[in-house]
């Protein structure tokens, strides 16, 4: 049995260090309350945008870019991940501090940002089974969790100026046609599967729900927990795609990650929710409904939508792998995963449960 510790950065990918000459020539003129960075260091969890530990002599903060070889400008907007946290910070406390946001990309080849560390743990699908951890943590971890997303859903996104972040009218349809888009311009192998979860998608749309502020990738390994109370939630990370819409589409996103002991083990790797303890889908159905008060009758169609979604994604990493865009070896492997959300999201269909 391993003890939990907080989440630790390690030393940075070939082909994706920072210029760290340039990078403390523009805080010396832009931050000079940051100090020098001396040291960079590369926290190697997540898919999507690279993530960095950059410390100083006294303190340490979190820079944030696309990842190298993107070319998905909306999905790696540097710009708006920071508006999203300047916009979050007056009226939820659970984000990291931003600090500055760099448009250029003369200074380490791309737009950035940087932010205060939130230190603790982050739970992941390969360290998390190993700790051997209690079902009742689980229990009312999963549970905190869930409440966190109602509570996220609750923002008035209007005296907030969130919904400035967003266009919530068709959002749904915007939504379907734009992933299904993304994925037919990333496809490398036909697969009839996710062919014909698009076209149920787009001829299944639900009336949408009233509108809500979105984090849009809520699962536990974006979130910190306190190293001396598992159960406790210190910080929500990766607003990158952050957003204001239909709420269940949130929901749904976080079910199409929330793996179940008889799921596929390839699904299961990317989750630890298959550990006894934690609430089932259904569960965290009826959680969720209950604590938000919101129909969740169509919750089949934003499950399938999540899990689509989620596809597309692993279908645009594997396409910058495939073209030698990232060296990353995990994502030479994401064809399967890809086949294998597929599959789910289309018994889900046939079957017409989660």
């Amino acid at each position: 049995m391993s003890a939990p510790e907080n989440d630790i950065a390690v030393p940075t990918r070939q082909g994706e260090e920072l210029d760290l000459r340039k990078l403390n020539d523009y805080l010396k003129v832009n931050s000079p309350e940051l100090g020098t960075i001396i040291c960079v260091t590369q926290f190697p969890g997540g898919y999507s945008n690279l993530t960095y530990c950059i410390s100083t002599k006294d303190s340490e903060y979190v820079l944030r870019r696309p990842p190298f070889g993107a070319n998905i400008k909306s999905a790696h907007d540097m710009g708006r991940e920071f508006k999203v946290l300047a916009a979050l910070s007056t009226s939820y406390r659970k984000i990291p501090k931003p600090i500055i946001y760099c448009e250029s990309s003369e200074v380490i080849g791309s737009p950035f940002y940087i932010m205060e560390r939130i230190k603790g743990v982050i739970l992941r699908a390969s360290t998390a089974p190993k700790l051997e951890l209690a079902p009742s943590l689980f229990k009312t971890l999963s549970e905190n969790l869930i409440d966190n997303l109602v509570t996220l859903h609750a923002l008035d996104i209007h005296t907030t100026g969130l919904d400035q972040l967003g266009k919530p009218d068709g959002y749904v349809q915007r939504q379907v046609e734009g992933w299904t888009n993304r994925y037919y311009a990333a496809e490398t192998d036909k697969l009839e599967t996710m062919d014909a979860v698009a076209q149920w998608l787009k001829t299944h749309q639900p009336k949408a729900q009233s509108p809500a502020f979105l984090h849009n990738d809520y699962k536990y390994d974006n979130v910190v927990l306190n190293l001396d109370n598992l159960t406790e939630i210190l910080g929500v990370l990766d607003w990158e795609m952050a957003t204001v819409g239909d709420p269940l589409m949130d929901l749904g996103g976080t079910l199409a990650y929330w793996s179940e002991a008889n799921d596929d083990a390839i699904l299961k790797a990317f989750n630890f929710t298959w550990l006894p303890g934690n609430l089932t889908r259904k569960e965290v159905i009826e959680r969720y409904a209950e604590k938000s008060q919101r129909d969740t009758s169509a919750i089949l169609f934003y499950y399938v939508f999540g899990l689509f979604k989620n596809s597309v994604i692993a279908q645009q990493i594997y396409t910058r792998w495939k073209h030698g865009h990232t060296k990353d070896p995990r994502f030479g492997g994401l064809l399967s995963v890809i086949k294998s959300m597929g599959a789910k999201a289309a018994g889900a269909l046939n079957s017409g449960t989660i």
